[in-house]
């Protein structure tokens, strides 16, 4: 298995409270650079996604990564 598909668990805060977010390396590396992108924390950017979402975070994150990289694409 190589790094980037492996599950990381990462501690972030949502809204001012502290939970914890797992995911693969691939989507925490994606997550970091639209937060770059958008000048951002990770956090602000998490607790953007969770305040759209409607299920699980971790499943919310990885729908918005896809998101954003189809937009990207055109």
């Amino acid at each position: 298995m190589s790094d980037l598909s492996r599950i990381r668990k990462r501690s972030v805060i949502v809204a001012g409270h502290q939970t914890s977010l797992s995911l693969e390396g691939v989507f925490w590396e994606e997550l970091t650079a639209i937060a770059l992108r958008r000048g951002l924390s990770i956090n602000a950017l998490v607790t953007e996604i969770d305040a759209a979402r409607s299920g699980n975070l971790s499943s919310a994150v990885r729908v918005f990564i896809l998101a954003e990289l189809k937009a990207m694409r055109g």
